[in-house]
């Protein structure tokens, strides 16, 4: 029988060995996409024998042979064909299926190594995915289960909240929105500590290298205290019964996520990760973990060829390791065949004593001892390094030193090897030995050689982390020696110093001469100064400059040194110090990490806030990419800090050609360390990275440039008097192309929308300011812009750090500058070094903050033009009987329990309490506002106030000129429910000064009150109900909710024109052009789809047939949506729901009938992409859409607009009386006189001209303003209220016309 074979294309990468059995269909699978099914018949050659072997990367190929038949057996051909077709269907179909089963065994699952293809074997291992990622968006959570005993403290999976929370991140960290999730602790109260546990699956075992980079939060915002140990991690094994703790960030306080690392190292055998946090007080959410990632966790894997390279070592599991990694005291093997054949190699792993290393020392009082962590301690996890090395085991030995119980009394101790015999340069004596340098009272480690004198050979200073660190000596000397071991501790909270595994090499002979230890040549002298802090200050307080010599400034001639490495993997930093050039670059080091190299500044600062940094900066190399270069802070208190600068890539191909840098510093109150931090592609001659010219430019702590303009700024020519807070989440940006002044210049902006942003706020900060008494203003222009923007608030810091709250704005105030003003008093003003802050708030993701044209000048403000009550009174002054209270529900639990601005019981508002027993019937209290400066037009002045109680007492608002008697022009008795209702009236005060008074008349109720809330001051008349609003001059009557529990977004008012980011209508309805303006509710790329904002009407009245009028454009639907309803004694209704619309405004119009006060809701819902828009709404009360009168004339108190009638009474005759004078002036003195008719023309006169620069083209006062502050669930705004979705269709007539 012959025999014909069929070839299969050559397949490559196949990155797992693969076993082909004869005689039967085997699956063969590979991660790297290549699926290969043998199916062999009859046995062949190729196979017999010994299996296939297929490595990582090698290409296969399938052969398929089968039985030729012989002439005689043709006339079979056809049954046989078909049943042989059959039989490779049914083969091939059971070896797919025998492929899924075999790459998921338990024992290829969760060991680091994708196995399947889509690697599903690595899914639900704490991690998920080719990327070993976890970010807590899954609710299997990738495994990771709550193991806590006490569940009164345990950790839980959740997101932020519609509401920026008063505890827990204002996002998560992977995606960075409120859609985000991440594992949070719970809120705890106990006597005694409380730890909650988090525990990922059982993980197979992991090498030396192994690491898990995560993000961690860690708030107090109670001031309860974090606790001695409130988050570390640690790891059970399955062969021991203690957990080593692996990782302890610093207990700090910070209001954000930080990066750590992990580092697990060799673990041998089954293992489990637990997150632990132990706190007797705290708040929900104030420990939290988001975005692990694990790297370099599996065991080298086969390589390509059945061998491995030259100059490699292979494994008996197969899998090559460097000839550096043999005999290093390391399994990196994973079964130890590197450790294994090490003939002539001696040391101590200290398991079984100290060996011959001699632990006597001339410290009398500080001494090596050697120990194990259970020793050390099992209940405390920042006591000792945890775990050994050799065994990665609490119960393993090292030898420690640390702060004794009886104090620190001298800060070194040393102990040294036995005596060693001479070496020579092509005979070293090498060791290898492994550091623990933990928490701020490890000051650093040296080895010295002893021989005719003593100088050292290697030091690492300082700590170096939660981390066992490979290090590597070599020693020449021509005399025998000993090595000396010296540790300096510091007299701090924790940690230590510890050493372990230390291996010789065979040329590191004993010696058996005599030999006595040399006393230790003196300290270097301390500069001048005995004061530390004043080392590297940058200020010189030395005569010889010694105290800034060594601080990392290569202007001094030893600035250089003061870069210390303090890298723990496989490259570092050396510095090249000679007289021709110094510079700092990157070479190979023995490290087992594949981490960054890093290098150190000492201690430095504190800084001010012109502090920079100047350097120059080359990654050179013959390929594309060199590598990456960034450099970061190390605050003493808040450790390791976000990156200042990156870059990533190369500079260019040729050696020694360098780009300069220039990072901002700024001002840092607590002493730092700056870092380089690096790592290349690869390290040989052709590639290079390195640094030079490193220089500290204006950093000390009281050097503040000269501003011509102090603290008044346009940002045309930088940040003048201002500069970025260094303690905050993210910066402000200046913008280019869209500020108040001239339109294409220059302004701030915090731009929420950013999807790198993390983080809950941004703060620009004054110089500190000298005493100056009397008042102060500070006005500027802003914006706050879009559907979920957050807010602006504007505080004051004392000399001690001390914070207080003059001013803040919220929510949607649409796509135009406003302008602010905030009171500075005299209180605040008076004491020197104060500062002012801008903070822009991130509680929404989905807008801008914007700030130009800052002013800060002596005197009070003006009246502003619109006051909320958060945190000033805006100069409004109490008299009468009883005084008008600056307060809200939290604090004093009377009155309204939510305001108006926020609707949360945190927010502020005037209150006047009416109770009989304070207000006595028939007395007065009364609120004033500063003076405003008068105009010719008539204003409107819209407020919202609140009645309590029955028999509440009378409200009256008048208008006060300087000089003349006051003119009513609102008023109201009623009790009208516990909502918030808005008044409003005319102004017209000719060009007389004048003040706003808010007088209450006490009625003789019980339990009552009268409160006033969001005064704002427009520069047109007041519109009265069922005028149609086009929205070219703000939202009329029209507001946004405040209240979180019913949306969570914003309408906003904007125009085609002014509109740079989210997408829009070509023009509005009510002009047709692109100036138009219209709301709007923008789709974007933020993850806020299927949210909803609220647009509610005022209270109207009860009706037979009212008509609403307006005006959509929906092109297309992509999930939003709009709802019309009414709202009326707590009930919801819809009366229409509009999907889509097409590209062109559509009318619509809705009869309405009610027989109890309602009020109209848009409810619009945001989608994926697109726009929802409306404009031209109007309602007309009493006439339905048919023009039919429904209602008899209306009992509905209006405001009282006498005050305005008379006011204008007067401007007419005041104009007539002018005229005539003019027209008997003119007839006296013109020889011819011409009989002239004509009426007088009106002058507008925008308040904004006066107060300093104008912008008229829209009303800078928007009837909203919000900040959501607190998770506290708000007041509804009608009584007994209930978030009811809209769900039935009103039978009424609903008529809709296409434009």
């Amino acid at each position: 029988m012959l025999a014909a074979t069929i070839f299969s294309p050559l397949f490559s990468k196949v990155p797992l060995k693969m076993e082909c059995a004869v005689l039967r269909p085997t699956a063969l699978t590979d991660a790297g996409g290549c699926k290969v099914y043998l199916l062999s018949i009859s046995r062949s050659e190729e196979v017999r024998g010994r299996p296939w072997l297929l490595s990582q990367s090698s290409r296969c190929q399938v052969v398929f042979r089968r039985p030729q038949l012989q002439q005689k057996e043709k006339g079979n051909m056809g049954f046989n064909r078909g049943i042989s077709a059959l039989v490779l269907l049914l083969t091939f179909h059971w070896a797919i299926g025998s492929q899924t089963l075999a790459c998921q065994t338990p024992e290829l699952k969760c060991d680091f190594v994708c196995d399947c293809t889509d690697c599903i074997d690595e899914n639900g291992c704490g991690y998920r995915g080719m990327d070993f990622v976890c970010d807590f968006e899954d609710p299997d959570v990738c495994g990771w289960q709550d193991q806590s005993l006490e569940k009164a403290y345990s950790w839980e999976r959740r997101q932020r909240g519609d509401t920026l929370p008063d505890s827990g991140p204002s996002s998560d960290f992977t995606i960075g929105t409120a859609t985000g999730w991440f594992m949070g602790v719970t809120e705890v109260k106990a006597h005694s500590p409380s730890t909650a546990v988090m525990a990922s699956p059982m993980m197979k075992q992991s090498s030396p290298s192994c690491r898990m980079h995560l993000r961690y939060f860690l708030w107090d915002p109670g001031f309860t205290g974090m606790g001695p140990a409130p988050l570390w991690a640690s790891v059970y094994r399955e062969d021991s019964t203690q957990q080593a703790v692996v990782w302890r960030p610093e207990s700090t306080s910070v209001r954000g996520w930080r990066e750590a690392t992990v580092f697990l190292g060799r673990i041998p055998t089954t293992f489990q990760i637990r997150l632990h946090s132990q706190r007797t007080e705290g708040r929900r959410g104030d420990v939290a973990i988001d975005q692990l990632q694990f790297f370099d966790c599996a065991l080298p894997l086969p390589v390509p060829g059945e061998s491995c390279a030259a100059g490699l070592l292979q494994c008996n599991r197969e899998g090559c390791v460097e000839q550096r990694q043999v005999c290093d005291g390391s399994d990196d093997c994973g079964d130890k065949t590197d450790e294994q054949n090490c003939g002539g190699y001696w040391g101590c792993d200290f398991e079984e004593g100290v060996c011959n290393w001699d632990l006597r020392t001339l410290s009398t009082s500080l001494k090596w001892t050697r120990t194990s962590q259970a020793n050390i301690s099992t209940t405390d996890p920042f006591k000792g390094p945890g775990r050994d090395h050799s065994d990665n085991t609490a119960s393993g030995h090292f030898l420690y030193v640390t702060v004794p119980e009886g104090g620190l009394k001298s800060d070194w101790t040393s102990f040294q090897s036995p005596l060693l015999e001479p070496t020579n340069s092509t005979h070293p004596c090498k060791m290898v030995m492994y550091s623990h340098q933990f928490g701020p009272r490890s000051g650093g480690l040296s080895v010295l050689v002893a021989d005719t004198e003593i100088y050292p050979v290697w030091q690492r200073g300082g700590a170096l982390g939660d981390l066992w660190v490979k290090a590597e000596v070599e020693i020449i000397s021509n005399t025998s020696f000993q090595l000396v071991f010296v540790a300096a501790i510091r007299d701090k909270e924790y940690g230590g110093v510890a050493i372990d595994s230390i291996m010789m090499s065979p040329n590191c002979r004993l010696s058996k001469e005599n030999f006595t230890l040399e006393n230790f040549p003196k300290p270097p002298g301390h500069p001048c100064t005995s004061d530390t802090s004043k080392i590297c200050d940058f200020r010189e307080d030395c005569e010889d400059k010694d105290d800034e010599a060594k601080c990392g400034d290569f202007s001094y001639e030893k600035g250089s040194s003061g870069w210390t490495d303090s890298s723990i993997g496989s490259q570092q930093w050396v510095l090249n110090d000679t007289p021709k050039d110094k510079y700092l670059f990157l070479a190979e080091a023995p490290g087992q990490q594949l981490t960054e190299a890093q290098t150190r500044t000492p201690l430095l600062g504190p800084s001010g806030p012109a502090c920079t940094l100047n350097f120059s900066y080359s990654l050179t190399s013959k390929s594309n990419h060199t590598g990456e270069l960034s450099i970061r802070v190390i605050d003493s208190l808040l450790g390791i800090l976000p990156r200042l600068w990156e870059f990533s890539g190369k500079t260019g191909p040729v050696e020694g050609v360098y780009q300069q840098a220039q990072v901002y510093i700024g001002a840092r109150d607590h002493r730092f360390q700056m870092e380089f931090v690096a790592r290349a592609r690869k390290l040989c001659p052709c590639a290079r990275i390195s640094v030079k010219d490193v220089r500290f430019i204006n950093c000390h702590a009281q050097y503040f440039p000269s501003s011509p303009t102090a603290l008044s700024c346009n940002f045309e020519e930088g940040l003048c008097g201002w500069y970025q807070d260094q303690t905050d989440n993210f910066d402000w940006s200046l913008l280019t192309g869209m500020d108040h002044s001239i339109g294409v210049g220059k302004s701030l902006a915090v731009d929420v929308w950013s999807p790198l942003l993390r983080g809950v706020s941004g703060r620009l900060l004054s110089y500190r300011q000298p005493g100056t008494p009397g008042h102060h203003c500070l006005s500027f222009y802003y914006k706050l812009y879009g559907p979920e923007t957050g807010a602006l608030s504007v505080k004051m810091r004392d000399a001690y750090g001390g914070e207080s709250l003059l001013w803040s704005r919220s929510g949607a105030h649409g796509n135009f500058w406003h302008e602010g003003h905030c009171p500075v008093s005299e209180q605040l003003t008076s004491f020197q070094h104060t500062q002012l802050i801008f903070e822009a708030v991130r509680s929404g993701f989905d807008g801008r903050v914007a700030l130009d044209d800052v002013a800060f000048v002596n005197g009070p403000c003006t009246v502003p033009n619109k006051c909320s009550f958060e945190g000033q009174q805006c100069g409004y002054t109490s008299t009468g009987t009883a005084s008008w209270l600056h307060t809200n529900w939290q604090s004093s639990n009377t009155g309204p329990k939510t305001d108006h601005t926020l609707e949360t019981v945190m927010g502020y508002y005037m209150m006047a309490d009416s109770d009989v027993e304070i207000l006595p019937q028939g007395s007065v209290a009364t609120l004033t506002s500063p003076v405003r400066v008068g105009v010719a037009q008539t204003e409107c002045v819209h407020f919202w106030y609140h009645m309590g109680g029955e028999n509440p007492g009378l409200l009256t608002v008048y208008m006060k000129p300087v000089k003349g008697d006051r003119v009513k022009i609102f008023s109201n008795n009623l009790d009208q429910g516990d909502v918030w209702r808005q008044g409003n009236g005319n102004i017209s005060s000719t060009i007389t000064d004048w003040q706003l008074e808010f007088e209450v008349q006490g009625a003789g109720g019980k339990g009552t009150h009268v409160s006033v809330d969001d005064v704002i001051f427009s520069s047109h008349p007041c519109q009265t109900l069922g005028t149609k609003c086009d929205l070219e001059i703000g939202m009329c009557d029209w507001t946004n909710t405040q209240n979180p529990e019913l949306d969570q977004l914003d309408w906003e008012l904007t125009s085609a024109e002014a509109e740079t980011h989210y997408p829009t209508p070509s023009h509005d309805h009510t002009l047709g052009t692109e100036r138009g303006h219209f709301l709007f509710l923008p789709s974007s790329t933020r993850d806020t789809a299927k949210y909803k904002a609220w647009l509610l009407s005022p209270h109207l009245p009860s009706t037979m047939g009212t008509c609403l009028r307006f005006w959509v454009y929906k092109p297309v639907s992509h999930g939003s949506h709009l709802k019309v309803c009414r709202q009326s004694e707590g009930n919801l209704e819809q009366m229409l729901s509009v999907e889509e619309v097409g590209a062109v405004w559509s009318r619509f119009n809705v009869d309405i009938t009610s027989a109890e006060e309602y009020q109209i809701i848009f409810e619009g819902f945001k989608g994926y992409a697109g726009v929802l828009a409306l404009d031209d709404i109007d309602y007309d009360i009493g006439f339905n859409c048919a023009g039919e009168a429904k209602d008899p004339l209306t009992t509905t108190p209006e405001p009282d607009n006498a005050g305005g009638i008379v006011a204008s009474i007067i401007v007419v005759l005041l104009l007539l009386a002018t005229l005539g004078v003019l027209l008997y002036y003119y007839l006296h003195t013109q020889d011819k006189t011409k009989a002239m008719t004509g009426g007088a023309v009106e002058q507008s006169a925008s308040p904004s001209a006066i107060e300093g620069i104008a912008n008229d083209m829209y009303d800078p006062h928007p009837t909203q303003d919000r900040m959501t502050v607190s998770p506290v669930p708000a007041q509804p705004m009608a009584g007994d209220f209930t978030n009811e979705v809209c769900v039935s269709d009103s039978s009424e007539l609903v008529r809709k016309e296409m434009v």
